[in-house]
């Protein structure tokens, strides 16, 4: 039997203020942030990827030019990165045979690996509305969403990238513990540097 197909969003359209740049074009590892965080849903084996970009979008499109990805341009990253959830979410194909659910990942989060959005996709198992990763105790990206959820998903706003949800379902839903160090992103150039620090290279 064919295993159900799971989909993914990076959210990719934070708007860098504390960073100086374009954190999402800042190399780590010998790659882009961005091309880092759609190599990581690849490998996860999320099928198709749908990445949410938001200002500077022609650059970040480019970036991502020969990667098999479904882009996206939030409109309004101002508005909050739930916007870009409902964006990514309404630009996954209806007709896409066998989806069960969507993976969420954020871009700024480079030591989260293939295998730990695996671990929470797979531990929705057959039952659970939703999973989502716990970082000592912290409720955060990557979440997994059936699709029965996707309704709700959709009537988000402002900030948070579906928590609320998650916090409407956490009687049912599903928790995989991380390693704590693996939930720090990229907000200012020090975490750039520590992370080019344990990831090696430029």
């Amino acid at each position: 039997m064919t295993e159900p197909r799971v989909a993914g969003i990076v959210l990719a359209a934070g708007r860098s203020r504390r960073m100086g740049e374009n954190k999402l074009l800042v190399r780590l590892g010998g790659e882009t942030v961005l091309r880092r965080a759609v190599r990581t849903a690849r490998a996860a084996g999320l099928d198709p990827v749908c990445v949410v970009v938001g200002e500077e979008p022609e650059r970040l499109l480019g970036e991502l030019a020969g990667l098999p990805v479904l882009p996206v341009v939030n409109p309004e990253p101002e508005r909050g990165m739930s916007r870009s959830l409902r964006e990514g979410v309404a630009a996954l194909p209806d007709d896409v045979a066998g989806v069960a659910g969507v993976a969420i990942l954020l871009a700024d989060m480079p030591f989260v690996t293939a295998a730990m959005v695996r671990a929470v996709v797979e531990a929705a198992g057959d039952a659970a509305p939703m999973a989502a990763a716990s970082y000592e105790g912290v409720v955060a990206p990557p979440y997994f969403y059936r699709r029965a959820l996707f309704p709700e998903l959709l009537e988000l706003d402002g900030d948070g990238c579906g928590k609320r949800v998650y916090k409407r379902h956490q009687a049912e839903a599903a928790v995989v513990s991380l390693p704590a160090a693996a939930l720090a992103d990229l907000d200012v150039p020090a975490d750039v540097e520590r992370a080019r620090e344990l990831l090696g290279g430029p």
